[in-house]
């Protein structure tokens, strides 16, 4: 197995920002995958994080919601906010009936800022994602905000989350973007098609979320057997997991569709047997060997799990194991969606033209 070693640090886009080469998603700490992590051990998680060199902290304000930026607010005192990189995000409203939202005019925008900005008790967030997009909204009227964030000191980069390729293009065109976040694994590779090269012709650098799939890639199909009540992945829908009530799961984690993507677990945990390192390190070492402008971000409530993730970053993989692994993980072998109907992607985020806005 492929022990923890040091973290490389790598250049984020053209703007500037530098980040460890391997970052924490940090919403499973507080929502979603369960009941939250106790905050004296996730604290501790989260400055183990930092000590070992993994310094690129992700979050946003509907982990919990809310309860997650706080989370980090704590972890980071004592002179530790100097030495990370921290990336939050704004954009999705949970409304009264559970129902998943978007905003992002410029009233809300400047708004949730300001509240990040003191949930986590910092005078400025380095990395400041759209989450999603607004489609009632033009992108060039979001980026006009989060442009003026940025000359008053409030943030220092700008992301874009689950947008598409046009959308990054009418953005980037207001003010740089410094990265795009998506989901990219070996079991969610359809951004590799339009956004990847968009992102890569722009010079904007790929942060790539849930990239063991949501902990497929890590456990197989025994993880589903271990669900937590308060686990989203077990829900039927995002209405329902909001409130953790349905007793079903994401589509690609319900039964029908589970029984077939476990083919693709079993070849990977076989190539990482020949390897000597575990599955979830293969599946890191795979997206970190796709380009030096790309950072994972995998979670963990586990200090041990977190110094494998760090492991993946001394497994080398040759030409031919990667065409290997592309071969097990076709982008169409793995069925069922990433999400259900409510929750947006990149495919639901075209925004009306500005003239559209300046006509209202």
């Amino acid at each position: 197995m492929a022990e923890a070693c040091g973290v490389r640090r790598m250049k984020l886009g053209r703007q500037g920002l530098e980040v460890s080469a391997q970052g924490l998603g940090c919403m499973g700490l507080s929502a979603f995958y369960g009941a939250p992590t106790p905050e004296t051990n996730a604290v501790a998680l989260l400055q183990h994080a930092i000590k070992a060199g993994v310094t690129f902290l992700d979050t946003s304000d509907i982990y919990g919601p809310e309860t997650n930026e706080l989370l980090l607010g704590k972890a980071l005192k004592d002179g530790l906010r100097e030495k990370v990189e921290l990336a939050t995000k704004f954009g999705i409203i949970a409304s009264e009936d559970g129902k998943f939202g978007f905003r992002a005019d410029p009233e809300y925008v400047r708004s949730a800022c300001e509240a990040s900005l003191r949930r986590l008790g910092v005078t400025s967030i380095d990395l400041y994602y759209q989450h999603r997009i607004d489609t009632t909204v033009p992108i060039e009227v979001t980026m006009g905000e989060l442009k003026k964030l940025v000359e008053e000191g409030k943030i220092k980069y700008i992301g874009l989350s689950e947008a598409s390729a046009s959308t990054i293009r009418r953005a980037h065109a207001v003010h740089p973007i410094t990265a795009v976040q998506i989901e990219w694994s070996l079991w969610s590779r359809d951004v590799e098609e339009d956004i990847i090269p968009t992102c890569r012709e722009l010079g904007i650098g790929i942060v790539a979320y849930s990239p063991l799939g949501r902990g497929f890639l890590a456990a197989g199909p025994k993880l589903a057997e271990n669900f937590e009540d308060h686990d989203y992945r077990k829900a039927i829908c995002s209405v329902c997991y909001y409130f953790f009530m349905c007793p079903q799961g994401l589509p690609r984690f319900q039964e029908e569709n589970l029984n077939h993507n476990k083919i693709l677990y079993e070849k990977v945990q076989a190539m990482a047997t020949k390897k000597g390192c575990t599955p979830a390190q293969l599946a890191l070492a795979w997206v970190h060997h796709q380009g030096d402008d790309v950072c994972p971000i995998p979670g963990t409530s586990k200090i041990e799990n977190l110094n494998q993730n760090i492991g993946a970053l001394s497994v080398k993989l040759t030409p031919e194991e990667m065409a290997e692994l592309e071969s097990i993980a076709r982008p169409d072998f793995v069925k069922g969606e990433r999400y259900d109907n409510n929750m947006a992607t990149y495919k639901d985020s075209e925004t009306p033209p500005l003239s559209s806005w300046k006509a209202a």
